[in-house]
């Protein structure tokens, strides 16, 4: 590879092949066992492929491997999976499948430049169901990635409607982890606006909320029960509440008669996935309560510096048990990704 490639890998940074500071690698153990621990939330861009949406990459994203690979070392995580938030959804087809796959291959690249530490989803262009099949096959199978990164919504349009069928489908034949991230829309901007970074605050969880209400609702996970997907965001403020969603069918059950389910509203969320991004110790417990320690997963949102104790959350986490605690630091990924 040249050495401009090189720099355009990894979020405009140079990944030549230096030593970086001296940070001690943190090695995670449980009841004395090491654990590999993986982070299932984590992002990158590819300035490349943002060149051709004409997009600008700069910000929080301007960080050089050696900076994110001393925070890793410093945090205990040993691998992270990539994922790149979808901004090509408005995109007409020529351009997207251009976007797609410059993106998976640099990817790729960046992967097997660094096996020990990184794995990464595929881009799929969801606004187009039979691209989106075919980019994740071939992504999967061509360029050894672990799944797909997907939005919550796509240009307004839900995840359960019938026209994205064909990509629960692949997703479900290949049995890969489909990680799903929220995304913007300009719904609510207006009460969005003001003080709180609600847009962000509110919204992303409230996005990926909705997206997995419906996909409950509408049938989704029934027609594909063998998807295996993964909420960013302790899967936004659905378990929070998550009895009102049973308790809708039975005090007005009219409204949930059109698309009737095989089984409870809240029993769906414990075949879906979440990482553990919640914050407290309380908050992580009483999801664990509510979907099931084996759906959980660390997660980290890197490099956007929710969380530098990502590990410490688990282990602080009062009534688990050690099998649970490794199993969500990283056994569970482990198995997910095919690592």
């Amino acid at each position: 590879m040249t050495g401009r490639r090189e720099f355009l890998l990894f979020v405009g940074c140079a990944l030549m092949p230096q030593a970086h500071a001296q940070v001690r690698r943190r090695e995670v153990r449980v009841a004395g066992r090491r654990i590999k621990t993986i982070d299932v939330h984590a992002h990158c861009v590819i300035p490349e492929a943002e060149a051709l949406m004409k997009h600008k990459s700069a910000g929080v994203y301007a960080i050089t491997w050696e900076e994110r690979l001393k925070r890793l070392d410093a945090q205990g995580i040993d691998l992270q999976a990539l994922s790149i938030n979808p901004t090509w959804y408005a995109l007409e087809r020529d351009l997207a499948t251009k976007v797609i796959e410059l993106q998976n291959e640099r990817l790729a690249e960046l992967c097997a430049q660094h096996r020990d530490r990184l794995v990464a989803f595929a881009s799929v262009a969801l606004q187009y169901p039979d691209l989106a099949a075919q980019q994740l096959e071939q992504a999967v199978k061509k360029l050894g990635l672990r799944g797909a990164a997907i939005g919550g919504s796509v240009e307004g349009e839900e995840l359960s409607e019938a026209k994205f069928h064909p990509f629960w489908a692949k997703a479900e034949e290949l049995g890969v982890l489909v990680f799903m991230h929220p995304q913007r829309t300009p719904d609510l901007a207006n009460r969005l606006r003001g003080n709180g970074g609600l847009e962000n605050t509110i919204w992303n969880p409230l996005e990926t909320t909705l997206a997995l209400s419906h996909l409950i609702y509408e049938g989704t996970l029934d027609r594909f029960p063998g998807l295996k997907l993964c909420a960013a965001h302790g899967g936004g403020y659905l378990a929070s509440y998550a009895d009102r969603s049973d308790h809708i069918c039975l005090t007005f059950p009219e409204r949930c008669a059109a698309v009737p389910l095989k089984k409870k509203p809240t029993e769906y969320l414990r075949q879906l996935y979440y990482d553990t991004l919640v914050f407290s110790p309380e908050a992580l417990r009483h999801l664990a309560a509510q979907v099931g320690t084996s759906q959980l997963m660390l997660g980290t949102d890197d490099p956007f510096g929710w969380t530098s104790t990502a590990v410490e959350h688990v282990f602080d986490t009062p009534g688990l048990s050690d099998a649970e605690r490794a199993a969500m630091l990283g056994d569970t990924a482990a198995k997910l990704l095919r690592l």
